[in-house]
């Protein structure tokens, strides 16, 4: 009867713990805790075919740096869409077109590129800003966005009036410019 009794227990200890983790896995576990839904996420401050958008945020007891630390996130993401953008059209650019000068115009793209971004931008625009106030801290949400057609016709102006080692170089940038200005649609 011992025997009985402790193969008893030992189904009801087994039905136990098969109920236990059937319970458990049925549980959705998150290791990264939930999905915080931060303002200027979403579709509408994504890039798209028309414009480069940026977002940053700031976090500090201050709220001067607190909105410091959100417009230069915001504005470093939006130069580096900028950047990769210029790299990708320059690279395809000079894998189509025959230029013994590649590199030559690469550079000078580049260079361009920088300057163009360390430079104000006039057609930068805030589409956003968000300030939040927990009691210690400041939190500030940025968005900006930049009209790619008005970004490339800004560096189109710039390369023409910029002095490069050969007038093949500098015809070859403003024809780079001029071909994603073109694939660019009109605003509406």
């Amino acid at each position: 009867m011992a025997t009985k009794q402790n193969i008893m227990k030992t189904k009801h200890i087994l039905i136990f713990a098969l109920v236990a983790l059937i319970s458990l896995a049925g549980c959705k576990s998150k290791p990264f805790g939930s999905k915080v839904k931060e303002p200027f996420d979403g579709n509408a401050y994504e890039s798209n075919s028309r414009y480069f958008r940026g977002t940053g945020k700031g976090e500090s007891s201050k709220e001067n740096i607190a909105y410091g630390k959100a417009d230069m996130n915001a504005k470093s993401e939006l130069a580096g869409q900028v950047n990769t953008t210029m790299r990708q059209v320059a690279d395809q650019y000079l894998n189509e077109a025959a230029n013994a000068d590649a590199s030559e115009v690469m550079e000078q793209f580049e260079s361009l590129t920088r300057q163009v971004m360390n430079t104000q931008i006039a057609d930068l625009r805030k589409i956003g800003e968000k300030k939040f106030y927990n009691g210690d801290n400041y939190t500030v949400f940025m968005a900006y966005e930049i009209k790619k057609k008005a970004m490339l016709k800004f560096m189109k102006k710039q390369a023409e009036i910029a002095n490069y080692k050969t007038n093949a170089t500098k015809t070859a940038i403003i024809e780079m410019l001029q071909e994603e200005i073109n694939k660019i649609p009109d605003d509406e």
